[in-house]
């Protein structure tokens, strides 16, 4: 349930300028998590960690999979 939550965060912040300047503001991932939760989003700082980490994860070995890199 988390990732999907901030999955359907990071979709409205690339869709909603105001939303993603807003967020980029948070000074920690304490604040930021409270401001996603003002704005409707529900996951924790371990959560947010978990669901971005696998992302990177995912993205770095979509990159050792193209030749030359």
């Amino acid at each position: 349930m988390a990732v999907q939550e901030v999955t359907r965060l990071f979709r409205a912040a690339q869709v909603n300028p105001n939303l993603r300047e807003q967020l980029n503001t948070a000074p920690n991932e304490d604040v930021f998590v409270k401001m996603a939760r003002e704005q409707g989003y529900e996951f924790t700082v371990d959560e947010w960690k978990k669901a971005t980490s696998f992302a990177v994860e995912e993205f770095e070995s979509e990159l050792s999979e193209i030749p030359g890199i």
